[in-house]
């Protein structure tokens, strides 16, 4: 395994830079250029707490932690790395981290160097992180391990008949933090059990107060919003015919989650005449505008509370469904694609009967149409959504209980 996975990420490595041709891919490339010059900033005595996310939902995740470890340890250094620009691009927004980078190629040359040049304190990984190289090498430099609101399913490999060479990789943590009884009895029967229920921290997060957004405060004014988040173009084409339709007292801000001018350009040419964007327009310009394109990264999740509906993203294709809790804790319903499946949040809710899972336009439609127009379903469902939020906080504080005890 270790022969084939060091194979395909050279190979990886190699193609990567000639076939960037998105903004994305490019970023991606040259993020990895400048690891190790912004590494060298990090003073030789630093005690290093490091974090690693995958992207921006990752991070979101991880950050009640991080923040929690910074209240409680100023003293230490705290990084922050990434694998995806997405979350890498809207990294300083929270001032937590005291150095940001790309996480360099999971290589046992680059790996070493890495950990060498950082000599952490002590590793974070997020939910589904798994670079085998570096947790080796993590482990051979005893530097404590540890999985933040890990998710296990029964279809990943570590649970297959022939994934008995993956456990290695889980072995190699200190402890692992996971979700749910699911995960913690699937880790149990593989023979991990270093490893305690801790919940989701995402709700510690979506729980905690924002600032307000002025221009969203103008821009609804005395109408209504539906807020739509982190849209794919399968969701947008579900929206187009009740965006169109739209009354008067109701107005949209639709939020999609790659912000790319040709795409963004696709999607202002589908939407009604008069639609604007953020970036294009000011604050007076917008207080008529019904539909209004956020075409800017770092304040969905604020954004959320000036709506009376959301819609978010993702679950009308394969990319995965985007946080549906950030809108469920502002109290009002949400409305999502058919495919969410692997998502535990958004099965509870759904079975609340307080998110709506809909599969084509006419059912988008009817469903946006009976909650614009029935002010008591709204409230009924958006109360659920809120005490669904608040029942299951506190996984920051159990798991901040076992790290702080380490440092």
């Amino acid at each position: 395994m270790r022969f084939f996975y060091a194979l395909a990420i050279s190979a990886a490595r190699c193609v990567v830079p000639l076939v960037a041709r998105s903004t994305k891919a490019k970023a991606f490339v040259q993020g990895r250029k400048d690891v190790w010059k912004k590494l060298e900033s990090i003073p030789k005595d630093a005690k290093v707490v490091w974090m690693h996310c995958a992207s921006l939902g990752e991070y979101e995740q991880g950050l009640p932690v991080l923040q929690g470890l910074k209240a409680s340890n100023p003293d230490y250094f705290y990084l922050v790395t990434f694998f995806s620009p997405s979350g890498y691009e809207v990294r300083n927004a929270h001032g937590v981290a005291d150095l940001t980078t790309y996480l360099p190629w999971d290589t046992k040359k680059e790996v070493q160097r890495f950990i060498s040049r950082v000599n952490p304190k002590m590793g974070l990984f997020v939910k589904y992180e798994f670079w085998p190289n570096m947790i080796a090498e993590l482990h051979n430099a005893s530097v404590p391990l540890y999985l933040i609101a890990g998710q296990f399913r029964p279809q990943q490999v570590f649970f297959k008949p022939w994934g008995s060479s993956y456990l290695k990789l889980l072995k190699g943590f200190k402890h692992l933090f996971v979700q749910n009884e699911q995960s913690l009895a699937l880790l149990h029967h593989i023979g991990i059990n270093h490893a305690s229920i801790s919940g989701d921290t995402r709700y510690d997060r979506v729980g905690a107060s924002k600032a307000p957004l002025p221009f969203m405060e103008k821009f609804v004014g005395n109408r209504k919003c539906i807020v739509v988040g982190s849209t794919w173009p399968e969701d947008e084409a579900v929206l187009f015919d009740a965006i169109e339709q739209t009354p008067n007292d109701w107005c949209w801000l639709i939020a999609p989650h790659e912000i790319n001018e040709e795409k963004i350009k696709i999607l202002m040419a589908k939407l009604p005449q008069g639609s604007l964007r953020y970036t294009q327009t000011n604050e007076s310009e917008r207080i008529d505008c019904q539909v209004l394109v956020l075409d800017t990264v770092g304040m969905l999740s604020r954004c959320y509370a000036y709506g009376s509906i959301a819609y978010v993203g993702g679950g009308m294709g394969t990319s995965g469904l985007h946080n549906i809790l950030e809108p469920a804790s502002e109290g009002i319903p949400v409305i999502i694609g058919e495919n969410y499946e692997k998502y535990p949040e958004a099965k509870a809710l759904v079975n609340l009967g307080s998110v709506v899972s809909i599969s084509a336009a006419d059912d988008c439609k009817k469903q946006l149409t009976e909650l614009m127009q029935n002010d008591a379903l709204r409230a009924e469902k958006g109360k659920q959504s809120a005490a669904f939020v608040t029942q299951n906080q506190g996984a920051t504080e159990k798991t901040l209980l076992l790290l702080n005890q380490v440092l």
